[in-house]
């Protein structure tokens, strides 16, 4: 069973307007408001892949309660800790063809009394999975070496982590002693860990920054590189992954989809051929959809076969 942690919860609500009027009135008719937050996108895809989840996290309040009537309307298993205030919610306006802009509330501020619940309640969930993955933002009240703690927990219970965070709290967990399993930054989420800037499409140069020593000890490190596919390093070998031309519908939870993928074959043991095309199909499906998080499981095999793994040649001297 794979156990999914989603800190910083919200809802997401979608508003499609044609022409977005500043300083004026604008009238939505079409509203969607999905449980939200990159842990639960990443929740929804391991789902509809038919693999064993229990989701967690930090909800309250009368949002919620919404987030978790809508998992157990998706059957997505759930244990979160509760807490008094409310949960967050993030607006999305769609408008001007193809603009989009976003309102993202901050969300609650946990005390330590709730802090000390959760990861309780995180240690008791560990005892019953072989995975877990950590995705998005840290809420207010828990510093950035926060996932770093819960890395620790994990380890002392044998339990891979899967992260996917960026900036300091990706760093803090680098820095420490117990790593993550598997990281999947961006391109320019490595250059700012190395203080490197990266011309876009040169991707040659990637593997000999993958050997920076902030990466050891991390097994896997995945850099997503949107429609050109993936470089990835598994321990001392290295990848380039090339996905097909598709029509792209809604990008948006791409990343949470490839990495709910890497989870699922990680989980089953997979080879690491397996494990990068699984990670890039349901990432390629994600983009086929309107909704985010999403795969449609009956394309899988067909643009799992379309999806190329070869291994990448790399002197270490660079």
């Amino acid at each position: 069973m794979i156990l999914t942690v989603t800190m910083n919860p919200s809802i997401d609500m979608s508003y499609p307007i044609d022409h977005l009027k500043i300083d004026d009135v604008n009238r939505v008719k079409e509203v969607s408001k999905t449980a939200g937050g990159k842990g639960l996108n990443v929740s929804r895809v391991i789902n509809l892949m038919g693999t064993d989840i229990i989701a967690t996290g930090i909800l309250g309040g009368f949002f919620g309660k919404f987030i978790e009537k809508k998992l157990d309307q998706e059957e997505i298993k759930h244990s979160f800790t509760h807490i008094d205030q409310e949960t967050r919610n993030s607006i999305a306006l769609l408008h001007d063809n193809g603009n989009q802009t976003e309102v993202l509330e901050s969300g609650p501020v946990i005390s330590e009394e709730d802090n000390e619940r959760f990861l309780n309640d995180y240690k008791n969930l560990l005892k019953n999975v072989g995975l877990v993955t950590m995705s998005g933002s840290l809420p207010g009240g828990l510093g950035n070496d926060y996932y770093s703690k819960m890395i620790d927990i994990a380890k002392d219970n044998g339990v891979k982590v899967i992260l996917d965070s960026s900036g300091e709290t990706l760093k803090e967990s680098l820095l420490n002693d117990n790593k993550p399993y598997l990281i999947k930054p961006n391109q320019n989420e490595v250059g700012q860990l190395l203080g490197e800037k990266f011309e876009r499409n040169n991707y040659d140069s990637l593997p000999y920054y993958l050997n920076s020593p902030i990466f050891d000890g991390v097994e896997w490190v995945v850099v997503s590189l949107g429609a050109d596919g993936a470089i990835a390093k598994h321990n001392g070998n290295f990848y380039r992954v090339k996905i097909p031309v598709i029509k792209v519908v809604n990008p948006v939870g791409s990343g949470d989809s490839t990495l709910a993928g890497l989870s699922v074959a990680i989980s089953e043991g997979k080879s690491d051929e397996e494990i990068l095309k699984t990670g890039m199909t349901t990432g390629i499906l994600n983009t086929m959809e309107k909704k985010t998080g999403f795969i449609n499981k009956n394309l899988f095999s067909k643009y799992y076969n379309e999806v190329t793994v070869e291994a990448m040649n790399y002197a270490k001297e660079g």
